[in-house]
């Protein structure tokens, strides 16, 4: 199984990745070896997630949130 994921950061904006592991995902991010954003921008919690069978299908719907403006990724937490 592969995730999407929402991460909220300390200055309120929100990251979008995938993985195969959250916790371990999370947990790279916190110690900065995440994703270059992360680094600059501290990782609070995992927002939002959603589960996607293959890594394509992940990828595509990664693309699709990051196209997203912030309202709307935090209408994707509301539902």
């Amino acid at each position: 199984m592969w995730y999407v994921y929402l991460l909220l950061c300390k200055d309120k904006s929100i990251y979008t990745g995938i993985t195969n592991d959250l916790k371990k995902r999370l947990a790279a991010h916190k110690t900065g070896k995440g994703a270059s954003y992360t680094r600059s921008h501290k990782p609070v919690r995992i927002l939002h997630s959603e589960k996607l069978r293959t890594w394509g299908a992940a990828l595509k719907r990664e693309a699709e949130i990051k196209r997203l403006n912030q309202r709307q990724k935090l209408g994707l937490i509301n539902k």
